[in-house]
This record gives structure tokens, sequence and C-alpha cells, in this order.
């Protein structure tokens, strides 16, 4: 794996249920959301 490369994972979205890819393995009961979700979910 060169510097620099991520391994990334298939998740789906918590929010709007739409497909994405994250940099760590998603959990069992942890929600996971895209990044258009997460940047409105840090606003508040």
């Amino acid at each position: 794996m060169a510097f620099g490369e991520r391994k990334m994972y298939k998740a789906i979205c918590a929010d709007c249920g739409k497909e994405c890819e994250v940099p760590f393995k998603p959990q069992e009961g942890r929600p996971v959301y895209c990044r258009e979700c997460y940047a409105k979910r840090r606003k508040f």
C-alpha cells in the first residue's frame, strides 16, 4: 500500500440512505453518515 492510500469501506448513510465510502470499518450499531450528511450534522 502506497503512502497516503487508505482502505475504503462501503457503507449506507444512516441519514439519507445513500451508499458511500468511509475510511474506517463500519461497526454494528453505530451510525455512518455520507460526507454531506456528516457536514450538516456538524453544524449543530
